[in-house]
């Protein structure tokens, strides 16, 4: 019975002590394995795709930077914006703006507002209009990228960009950052200085935005 059990014991260390051996035994190898080159050929044949031209990708490059880059040629005004958020936008965002049930596009942050006592009862149903893009995004550049590319959400991509320049100007007047009698265009919307600015910090300081 003892040398059963001594010999169960004995098996046991010796498959561990070979396992072990083994797994050193490979990260020796993998060590060594780096000490060679691998500067494979660059013209070797891949068959996963093919190089797209510079034209072909400026198709896709369509975020826009608060700098500017990428902004399309094109001009809106508050006027024409008012127009199109009647019949585009109004049925998400409310006759104002504000009353949802999409994202509220005016007024401060938070539950209350002393311009907007109720302000409360629309948050308690539609959690989302407790932030507002007018006083939480720190770019005007932003609520132009983020119209043309999802904007409206049953038809995303549908507006051209003179349509997108009259919408965020639009939204500028609804946050009292533009007058009724403003327009909009690549050059302008890089002037407007929204309240969310003052509360951002960039994650990346070394670059330029």
């Amino acid at each position: 019975m003892y040398s059963r059990r001594l010999y169960r014991c004995f098996v046991k260390y010796a498959l561990s002590s070979l396992l072990l051996a083994v797994a050193l035994s490979q990260t020796t190898t993998y060590a060594d394995a780096a000490d060679y080159s691998t500067d494979y050929p660059t013209d070797y044949p891949t068959d996963l795709g093919e190089v797209l031209s510079v034209s072909e990708l400026s198709a896709y490059e369509i975020t826009i930077f608060p700098n500017g880059k990428n902004l399309p040629e094109g001009k809106g005004s508050v006027i024409q914006g008012e127009n199109l958020y009647q019949n585009r936008c109004m049925m998400c965002h409310g006759e104002e703006g504000d009353e949802g049930p999409a994202a509220r596009l005016k007024g401060s942050d938070g539950w209350f507002s002393f311009s907007d006592p109720l302000r409360v009862l629309r948050i308690d149903k539609y959690p989302v209009l407790l932030i507002s893009v007018g006083s939480l995004w720190p770019y005007a550049t932003s609520i132009f990228d983020y119209t043309r590319r999802a904007m409206p959400h049953y038809a995303p991509k549908s507006l051209n960009d003179d349509e997108v320049y009259a919408l965020t100007a639009y939204i500028l007047y609804l946050n009292d950052l533009l007058a009724k009698d403003a327009v909009l265009d690549e050059k302008t919307i890089l002037n407007i200085p929204m309240p969310g600015k003052q509360r951002s910090v960039s994650a990346w300081p070394e670059i330029e935005l």
